[in-house]
């Protein structure tokens, strides 16, 4: 159960409504993962995002990894049900020296994408690169400085917790700002983020 806490699959005219003022877009982010996916719902309009909802959602070692995909899916089916995003925003998976972390990291990114296609919600992929960019200007930002941009940015007292909420948050944030970028107001309706 959850606690509360580019690439363009076609063309969205209701994202593109949100951008030019239109109303308000809900984006849910997500750092995906299966002992522990962050997730992090903002609203934004007219370029300015606040938070609605953060937090994870747990799936308990030593259980079989297919039930531990089923309750992300089933977890982040719910949140789509509850929150009604406009669109998801996911961190694109980086392959780093750990396989095996790789290969787990993208099974559960796999059963949020699933999630998202079921209901019908537009799915969008950033690399850690651009998500550091979108939120801290800086593509090789340092953890705590995309974590303090993410509080200054959403108005917070503190740094969201936990770490997994926050870079969720992030990943949410980064959607917000590439969706309202010239490159997708001036491109005719697609939103790239390459």
């Amino acid at each position: 159960m959850f606690s509360c806490y580019n690439k363009v699959i076609g063309l969205y005219s209701n994202l593109i409504n949100n951008v030019k003022g239109f109303g308000t877009l809900v984006i849910l982010g997500i750092d995906p993962g299966v002992a522990t996916v962050g997730f992090g719902i903002i609203n934004e309009k007219d370029g300015v995002p606040k938070p609605k909802r953060y937090g994870v959602i747990s799936t308990p070692a030593g259980i079989r990894l297919a039930l531990r995909l089923k309750q992300i899916n089933d977890d982040v089916s719910q949140l789509i049900k509850t929150f009604k995003p406009d669109a998801i925003a996911v961190e694109e998976l980086f392959f780093n020296t750990n396989q095996k972390t790789a290969v787990m990291v993208a099974h559960g990114r796999a059963a949020v994408i699933l999630a998202g296609e079921e209901h019908g919600i537009p799915m969008f992929e950033y690399t850690p690169l651009q998500i550091k960019k979108a939120v801290a200007g800086y593509g090789r930002a340092t953890k705590k400085q995309v974590m303090e941009m993410v509080r200054r940015l959403l108005l917070m007292e503190q740094i969201p917790k936990p770490d997994d909420a926050a870079d969720a948050l992030a990943i949410a944030i980064c959607h917000a700002r590439y969706t309202n970028s010239l490159l997708n107001i001036e491109g005719g309706g697609v939103c790239s983020t390459i």
